[in-house]
């Protein structure tokens, strides 16, 4: 069996983008999901409204759709696509924040790379609106739930 190619380096080795020029736009979408961990006292402060920088969870969601849009400057061989849809989902539960993200586009490669961005982007926002609470505030988990569009079609992590 012959070794496959790798699709982000050229002959001689060297890093690529893959072309997709060729490719016809289509709809697509994927969620990715997240959560950040924090003490009591920080989640007593985030339901009751009292963290001190301010509204953690306005800035959170502006952040992850910033983070949505800004996905091809911070991976180098990340294609440039249009963010057609981007929803951050965000839910205090008693020991942090489930972060949830999904992004939409109409376009010739996929936004998992984007959902994945937008949720690190709003769970590193909640952290650092947390930080001065809880020392200890942390992010784990970060995943893709589910993709939908493409040559592969739908897929979903289901229930594990």
């Amino acid at each position: 069996m012959s070794a496959q190619p790798f699709t982000h380096l050229d002959d001689d080795g060297h890093a690529r983008m893959v072309d997709v020029t060729a490719k016809q736009p289509t709809v697509r979408a994927a969620t990715a999901s997240g959560f950040v961990r924090c003490s009591e006292t920080a989640v007593a402060a985030l339901r009751d409204r009292t963290v001190p920088k301010g509204d953690v969870l306005a800035v959170a969601r502006i952040a992850g759709i910033q983070g949505a849009k800004r996905t091809a400057e911070l991976l180098p061989l990340a294609h440039i696509i249009g963010v057609h849809g981007a929803a951050i989902d965000l839910e205090i539960v008693d020991d942090g924040v489930t972060v949830r993200a999904t992004v939409r586009t109409a376009d010739r490669t996929g936004v998992e790379m984007e959902a994945f961005t937008a949720v690190s982007v709003a769970a590193l926002s909640i952290v650092d609106m947390l930080k001065g609470v809880d020392r200890f505030v942390q992010i784990e988990r970060v995943r893709l739930e589910a993709k939908t569009g493409g040559r592969s079609g739908e897929w979903s992590r289901g229930e594990e």
